[in-house]
């Protein structure tokens, strides 16, 4: 029996040439990462500069979530099948020319048909970047390169609308795309000559087109009625309702058909047998409430209550993306050593601790202290995921971690969505049918960070199932 005093075996160092990948792949994420956020700020020039309605310039946004959420499922085949270096190079040589011709759009539906292909090949992006990083950093290095990986997803939601309000102030919305043109090029170029070659984990593996068209359509039809939720700000709506049956009833077809094809399904049912698989799922679907979700009310907190332009918004939050940078490579050295539950479990504690002042935060609120406490909150939030992520993959042969990626990134995905949905929604329906006064806004959105706190507390159960390395000592 392990003592109590014994500490826990010193981590050894990642080698470079490991490092040098992960900051490879990094690069490649950045442009679907920082291009996701900097198009919402732009949607109004757009419309204006169309001269279309809102309802229309949406499917620039809608059509290339959609498109990323069918793209993940053919991407964890392709990756099983195919040489990742060259996937990876073709999904961001696909980006980046799909990322020049948006910029170069001359109509509403050139723009839309652009940011479809720019969806695919971002969903291909982010599953790749995701499964070649497993395969590379080995078991006792995951959740370190996991967490170096990440660094796009802390950066995105921080830097994206600051960068997209100063190109939409001073340019144009078009360089917002541009932007992507020496990024690509770097990244493209290193990922040719740096990478090496990744060995597929199944040559012989057959195109699963059945499964892979009903996850995708099953995942598309449940982020569609949900996105219609928090415009419409209620899932009591017709589209809502219509769309999120299908998508389930389709999700059911394809549990019946996987049981079926066991194995040679694009997400095989026998993962969910793995514990800490299955409490992987379930808690990255409950994050994307508890933490995506405010991501979402807290620009929008500082712009209706406190009056920021949406660029100060923007700036006042970056204690939070210091707060996720700083939390990052601890968090990966701590869940290498200890494992996720223990680190989940404190990050958790600190994301509620930084979230609970924002249930009584109003107009005169310091923002000394404001800021205070989104870095402790960026701290909490910067440690959920990637122990999460980390454990999804814990025990699997390599086979298997393509295949998990499919569901992860569509859990990330689908989370995402309905947190930001539901919230939306509570809020909407807080000033539904009357004068939005200020104290009454102020209301509406403590009820949205309330709900978020609420959800953080659920997350509690599905993490109290992950690794603990110290209980197997």
């Amino acid at each position: 029996m392990m003592s109590k005093n014994k500490k826990a075996p010193e981590l050894e160092p990642i080698p470079k040439s490991i490092m040098n990948i992960a900051w490879i792949l990094v690069l490649g994420a950045i442009m679907p990462l920082l291009d996701s956020t900097m198009v919402n700020i732009a949607i109004k020039h757009l419309s204006s500069d169309f001269s279309i309605g809102l309802d229309l310039i949406q499917w620039v946004i809608t059509g290339y979530v959609l498109s990323m959420a069918i793209s993940v499922p053919l991407a964890g085949w392709a990756v099983q099948r195919f040489n990742g270096k060259w996937l990876m190079i073709g999904a961001n040589v696909l980006f980046l020319a799909a990322s020049i011709a948006a910029g170069l759009s001359w109509s509403i539906n050139s723009m839309i048909i652009f940011r479809i292909v720019q969806g695919f090949s971002a969903g291909f992006i982010m599953t790749l970047v995701t499964t070649l990083c497993v395969e590379v950093a080995g078991r006792d290095r995951m959740g370190r390169m996991i967490s170096t990986i990440g660094i796009p997803t802390v950066l995105g939601p921080i830097l994206g609308p600051v960068i997209g309000a100063v190109i939409v102030q001073f340019l144009s919305w078009r360089y917002i795309f541009f932007v992507n043109i020496p990024i690509g090029i770097l990244a493209i170029t290193l990922m040719t000559m740096k990478l090496p070659n990744f060995t597929p984990a199944n040559m012989k593996a057959k195109f699963d087109f059945i499964g892979i068209i009903l996850l995708g359509a099953s995942s598309a039809a449940l982020i569609y009625g949900i996105t219609k939720a928090a415009k419409n700000a209620t899932f009591n709506n017709s589209t809502t309702i219509g769309y999120v049956a299908s998508g389930i009833a389709i999700l059911a077809i394809y549990l019946i058909y996987a049981a079926i094809k066991k194995e040679q399904a694009i997400l095989p049912l026998h993962l969910f047998k793995m514990k800490n698989f299955s409490a992987v799922m379930v808690g990255l679907f409950l994050a994307g409430i508890a933490t995506n979700g405010p991501m979402l009310l807290l620009p929008l907190f500082f712009q209706n209550i406190k009056g920021f332009s949406v660029l100060s918004a923007g700036l006042i939050l970056i204690p939070q993306g210091i707060g996720m940078l700083v939390a990052r490579p601890l968090i990966g050295k701590l869940t290498d050593k200890l494992g996720a539950r223990n680190v989940v479990l404190v990050s958790l504690t600190l994301a509620i601790v930084g979230t609970i002042p924002f249930v009584f935060f109003g107009e005169a609120s310091s923002l000394i202290v404001v800021s205070v406490v989104l870095f402790v909150r960026g701290i909490g939030i910067g440690g959920i995921t990637i122990p999460m992520m980390t454990d999804a993959y814990t025990g699997m042969v390599k086979q298997e971690i393509a295949q998990a990626s499919v569901g992860t990134r569509l859990m990330q995905n689908i989370g995402g969505a309905f947190g930001s949905a539901v919230l939306a929604t509570v809020v909407s329906l807080g000033v539904q049918g009357k004068v939005p006064t200020t104290p009454l806004m102020t209301t509406t959105y403590h009820n949205g960070f309330m709900l978020a706190l609420v959800l953080s507390l659920v997350l509690l159960i599905p993490t109290l199932f992950l690794t603990n390395k110290k209980s197997k000592k």
